[in-house]
């Protein structure tokens, strides 16, 4: 029972992000091979995400994985794991970039439709299948920046973009977090903590990494 209830999560999660991939294909002004890179990209990220959660698990819990390794497998992924995950990524990120293998600000522009749709449907289901009440907050919040996104994007450049939906979002999860017993973002609890310290260093590398494309240029 519990292999299957994890299967179905993992099969909302996967079908969440496919509605959002779906989303970013149709709005997105690039040209298709471009489109193409980019959701490769993506998709490679967020396998390795998955890898990173897995890692986050196993660090958390070293002391019982070098006694029974696969009783680990027991262990559900928790914040911190989650937390560990969003760490490993970023330093992905950064290595990339300094290696100018990836346009950082571009991958941030284009996975931004997708995590908002894909992040709605998520919730949607969970309100619906499995009555989450709480999930009607987020669901508001999602709704709000997918609106402005849909208004906004072809006014403002992407950077600024960029800022506009992370001060909506880091303000809505935080403002969830206090007023509702508990925030989520695709079933893990969000600390203020981590929200706030996630919307500085994306600020931040927002902010590095359109300097250095103006001042370089992007090859």
């Amino acid at each position: 029972m519990l292999v299957v209830s994890k299967l179905m999560a993992i099969g909302v999660i996967i079908f969440s992000m496919l509605a959002g991939f779906i989303f970013f294909y149709i709005v997105s002004d690039l040209s298709k091979a471009q489109k193409k890179r980019l959701l490769e990209e993506m998709i490679s990220q967020l396998i390795n995400f998955m890898i990173f959660i897995w890692l986050g698990k196993v660090l958390l819990n070293l002391s019982i994985f070098i006694k029974d390794p696969l009783a680990i497998l027991a262990y559900p992924s928790n914040s911190n794991a989650f937390y560990l995950a969003v760490l490993f990524s970023a330093v992905v990120l950064a290595y990339k970039s300094k290696r100018r293998k990836m346009d950082v600000p571009l991958f941030m522009e284009s996975f931004l439709p997708v995590f908002l749709v894909a992040s709605f449907f998520y919730e949607f289901i969970q309100l619906v299948w499995h009555d989450r009440v709480y999930s009607l907050g987020y669901i508001i919040l999602l709704t709000v920046l997918l609106i402005t996104f849909l208004l906004v994007r072809d006014r403002i450049s992407g950077s600024v973009l960029l800022i506009v939906m992370l001060c909506g979002w880091s303000a809505g999860v935080v403002l969830i977090a206090y007023t509702q017993p508990f925030a989520t973002v695709f079933g893990y609890l969000m600390d203020p903590w981590f929200v706030g310290l996630f919307f500085i260093v994306s600020i931040l590398i927002i902010i590095f990494n359109k300097r250095k494309r103006d001042r370089n240029g992007w090859n």
